[in-house]
């Protein structure tokens, strides 16, 4: 039977909708990336908080939020002048492989039947990098500002956040209207702090087992490749691959012979699966409950909506999109569709120590006791 006429012009204004929405995002980009950016690290160091009150005796509630604030700055600090700092030595020892690239790129050269293969120096001048110049400038002075506008966001959001109680009585003043909203917002929030200590977890894993590989055959800034391959471990998909092809790359230009390459494309292949496909399901437990080509497609819009950033949010973005959409009878469909299960309220494994059994019993115990 066709479609009733109602249901049809509903779907087709929650079709337009979502487009205006990715237009809308696209387009105020500049100014949504830094407050998405500071909403994530506002949960971030919410669920840290939490952690360091429960688990470090003497820490008040009052006392957890700035100590997650100081401990995230420092980490995030150190990190970042970590990276940097290897950063320009990574550039200058470049210099000194530019004998053994001439040697790869005549080699991969003969492959493909060139006759006289071009050299680094060649290839530089092609690229023409003074032309490059400004964009590079460019964009460091954007990622100055954006950061400095997170961290603005950032400081008003923790600030304010005792506020929020209040706006979300005077804004649901019935009492079920308002449980409803508060169960929604803590399924984002635990489904955003779950992905947060998988992906930390299982990032520390891949990062510590990949530098014990690298150390192992002698490459050269084996921590900075660790720590990057962990910073990637946060990009679904495309961070694993970037793991394990970057390594093995320049151990072509730092060593003379293959087998340290060819070490580190089976061993880091092999750490990645393993952590992928037996420990991250295990820890996951499937709790985030999207697809995994919805995972693929979310990373494939956000990148192109909001770059790199995007990229990075574009799971917990998704759990959001789901638990938001599940909440309203016109757009469930679609949050049906995300799910993995077909049921998207169903968002499994409430806290990173709490059994997947333990935080579906307390939904559904909630349900029953608003039922009657």
């Amino acid at each position: 039977m066709p479609a009733p006429a109602d249901t049809v012009s509903r779907n087709a204004l929650v079709i337009l909708a979502a487009i205006a929405a990715g237009a809308t995002l696209y387009w105020l980009a500049d100014i949504l990336t830094p407050l998405a950016l500071a909403l994530f690290l506002a949960v971030m160091i919410d669920g840290f908080a939490r952690v360091l009150q429960a688990r470090l005796p003497g820490v008040s509630r009052r006392a957890a939020t700035p100590l997650a604030v100081i401990l995230s700055v420092l980490i995030f600090g150190g990190a970042a002048y970590f990276v940097a700092d290897n950063a320009t030595n990574f550039a200058t020892q470049l210099v000194t492989y530019a004998p053994r690239l001439n040697g790869v790129i005549a080699r991969l050269a003969d492959l493909m039947g060139i006759d006289v293969p071009p050299t680094v120096t060649d290839l530089v001048q092609r690229l023409n990098p003074a032309s490059y110049l400004g964009q590079v400038a460019r964009s460091l002075q954007g990622f100055l500002s954006t950061a400095v506008f997170v961290l603005i966001y950032l400081g008003f959001i923790i600030a304010s956040r005792h506020g929020w109680e209040r706006k979300a009585v005077n804004l649901f003043p019935n009492r079920d209207e308002r449980q409803e909203a508060v169960a929604a917002f803590l399924r984002i929030r635990n489904g955003v702090e779950q992905y947060l200590w998988v992906q930390t977890v299982t990032g520390l894993m891949i990062a510590g087992a990949s530098w014990a590989a690298m150390a192992a055959v002698g490459l050269d800034n084996a921590l900075f490749w660790a720590i990057l391959i962990f910073i990637a471990s946060y990009i679904p998909i495309v961070g694993s691959i970037v793991g394990v092809a970057l390594p093995p790359i320049f151990a072509l230009v730092q060593f003379p012979t293959l087998w340290q390459a060819i070490v580190l494309v089976a061993v880091l292949q092999a750490i990645t699966m393993f952590v992928g496909n037996v420990v991250q399901p295990r820890m996951q437990s499937r709790s985030l409950n999207i697809d995994p080509i919805v995972l693929l497609l979310a990373l494939a819009f956000w990148s192109v909506v909001w770059g790199l950033t995007g990229a990075f949010l574009s799971t917990p973005l998704t759990v959001m999109m789901m638990v938001i959409l599940a909440q309203f009878d016109g757009t469930r469909w679609i949050a049906v569709l995300l799910s993995d299960d077909g049921d998207p309220d169903q968002l499994r494994n409430k806290h990173p120590h709490e059994t997947p059994d333990a935080g579906a019993s307390k939904e559904r115990a909630g349900r029953r006791s608003k039922r009657s």
